[in-house]
Order: C-alpha cells, then sequence, then structure tokens
C-alpha cells in the first residue's frame, strides 16, 4: 500500500484505517510506515512520522505503539494504557538521567521543572516509582 505522498497526521492515520491496524498483533514498524506512506525508507521519514504521531495523540487520536508491536490504533482501553504505561517508562528513564546529570534527587526535580508530585486522577504512579 504504496501511496508515495507526505508524512502528515492526516495521511499517518489514513494508513493506520485503510490497513486496519487495529491492536497490538496489527502493528506496523516506523519504518514500515513511513515506507507504506511515502514509498520511501529515510530515516528522517521516521522523524517525521513520530512527530505527526505525537500530535495525533495531543488531540485526541488513539494512536498506540510499542518497540515490540510497531504503530496501530487501540482496539480497547488495555491499549491505551500498555502505550501510556510505556510512555510514562520513557518519562521516568528521561527524569532518572537529568536527575544524575544535575545531581538533583527526582523529587527535587519534580518542583524545579514545576511538575505535580502526585499523578492526577488519583492514578499511582508506574512500578511503585
Amino acid at each position: 500500500m504504496t501511496d508515495n505522498r507526505d508524512i502528515t497526521q492526516s495521511t499517518v492515520w489514513e494508513c493506520l484505517v485503510r490497513g486496519n491496524r487495529v491492536g497490538r498483533a496489527s502493528g506496523l514498524t516506523a519504518e514500515a510506515l513511513a515506507q507504506a506512506i511515502t514509498g520511501r525508507n529515510v530515516p528522517s521519514e521516521r522523524r517525521r512520522l513520530r512527530s505527526c504521531v505525537e500530535e495525533l495523540r495531543k488531540r485526541g487520536y488513539p494512536v498506540c505503539a510499542h518497540p515490540s508491536a510497531g504503530y496501530y490504533i487501540a482496539a480497547n482501553a488495555q491499549d491505551v494504557d500498555d502505550t501510556c504505561e510505556y510512555l510514562y517508562q520513557r518519562l521516568l528513564t528521561s527524569l532518572r538521567q537529568i536527575s544524575a546529570l544535575k545531581r538533583v534527587a527526582i523529587p527535587e526535580l519534580r518542583g524545579q521543572l514545576g511538575l505535580p508530585l502526585h499523578m492526577p486522577s488519583g492514578e499511582e504512579p508506574p512500578n511503585g516509582q
């Protein structure tokens, strides 16, 4: 399903919908999805794809992803939860690195960054963090 089009929010969503990429088992890697849209296999296309996915998520589109599954449309709430957990873990990894570089404990760093100390809506932090 090579379209030879530019990667935009619309083309990413259309490709996932038209390809019936619903549920984790139907995911496409960034490379495969970018190539399906553009017909090209270029690293900059994958970077553009990631930016478009981020914007789609901000707009409420249920675009899920995991390194082991690729990009796909959520089939259910568990797919969304799994993607959120993955994103939380990436966030924590980054915070740990920043904390070490600045030699500041994460709770203090959170205060410096103006982040809430508690999860919204009574959510529990991942893995007891």
